[in-house]
């Protein structure tokens, strides 16, 4: 099967993000023949460094690599993908038009929990000029698309947790040592409005090792002292990014696929969505916090992370979801959910089959 993946990196890295992991599983799980157009090649290189943002065609793991282009008129595949209603150009939906059977054609919505993504997940949408538009939507239920999850990722992951040499050389090689031997580890990737500074300085009581993106949480080493060490790490590659997150005890992720793949640590994770007007995207944390099998003080912390706005007792929210027997429940709790949601479909196998089934019923 030939397809077509189209992403505008809107968000840094989250949009390319997906779409190349995405890209990765159609071609290593399917066999897929893939071209990913993409209008910023400089974020995508920040992830996978083997990408030239210099050049408008590359090849990188069997996957074709081109630069957005406005005036592309290329015959397109048998499926073309958008990510994230970003509209393939107007030329090269002129050449869709023009195919003899036109191409499958799938928006890929943003992830979302709530109840109504069941009931447009798979719906068509009629256009003026004849073309169909299918709306794919991730998600966490049977009447959803899934969630990306390549093959043999519990078994990669349960062997990488099982090995404490190779995470602490994992660890030297990003040029970070533990000050205390006992230490938690906690990563953090927050968008810029993030509570940081309370959150980092309430840890000060703890043995904690918190690590951070350069660039990501400006100031933070204000807040080091006491049982906290801060160290800036460089951005890894999505590989790298996963062990990352493996070695972790507590993962603090944004957006979709930092949150995704912090899921699959099946480690305690707190969640920041994207913002957006009128504190619309709290309707999502909530949709999904009935979903997420975390006790009450987990909760709790995942609701003050995302409304950075009302004033909150760092000290007292972080001890209640981080000590005794709240901490271990959690930490079963998330392996419990890792385990149920690997048991289901994933995304890329569920877009195989629903591409299969329009175009065996044409």
């Amino acid at each position: 099967m030939r397809a077509d993946i189209f992403c505008r990196v809107v968000d840094n890295y989250g949009d390319i993000g997906v779409c190349w992991r995405l890209a990765r599983r159609l071609r290593e799980g399917h066999g897929w023949q893939l071209r990913l157009w993409v209008d910023d090649l400089e974020a995508f290189a920040r992830l996978q460094p083997q990408v030239d943002p210099a050049l408008a065609a590359q090849q990188l793991g069997g996957i074709e690599i081109r630069r957005w282009d406005d005036a592309a008129s290329d015959a397109p595949g048998e499926i073309v993908i958008e990510a994230f209603a970003c509209d393939p150009p107007a030329r090269f939906m002129a050449a869709m038009r023009a195919q003899p059977q036109p191409p499958v054609w799938i928006n890929l919505e943003y992830l979302s929990a709530e109840d109504w993504v069941q009931d447009c997940h798979g719906l068509p949408s009629m256009r003026p000029d004849g073309l169909r538009k299918y709306f794919f939507f991730p998600g966490f239920t049977a009447r959803t698309g899934g969630l990306i999850r390549e093959a043999g990722l519990t078994q990669a992951r349960d062997g990488w947790q099982a090995d404490a040499a190779a995470r602490a050389a994992f660890l030297r090689e990003l040029g970070v040592v533990r000050a205390h031997p006992d230490s938690r580890l906690v990563t953090l990737f927050c968008y810029p409005h993030a509570p940081y500074l309370e959150m980092a300085r309430a840890l000060a009581s703890r043995p904690t090792l918190l690590l951070a993106p350069q660039g990501v949480a400006p100031g933070l080493e204000a807040a080091a002292g006491g049982l906290l060490q801060i160290a800036r790490i460089p951005f890894v590659t999505q590989p790298d990014f996963d062990r990352l997150l493996w070695s972790a005890d507590l993962n603090f992720v944004r957006g979709e696929d930092s949150f995704i793949r912090a899921a699959w640590a099946a480690r305690p994770l707190v969640w920041q969505i994207y913002p957006q007007d009128d504190d619309v995207h709290l309707d999502k944390l909530h949709a999904w916090l009935q979903h997420y099998p975390a006790p009450p003080a987990a909760r709790e912390l995942q609701l003050r992370w995302n409304t950075p706005q009302t004033p909150a007792d760092w000290a007292g929210t972080l001890s209640a979801a981080l000590d005794g027997s709240h901490w271990a429940q959690w930490q079963n709790q998330a392996r419990q959910w890792d385990a149920e949601q690997a048991a289901r479909p994933d995304l890329g196998d569920s877009l195989v089959k629903f591409c299969a089934d329009i175009i065996n019923s044409r």
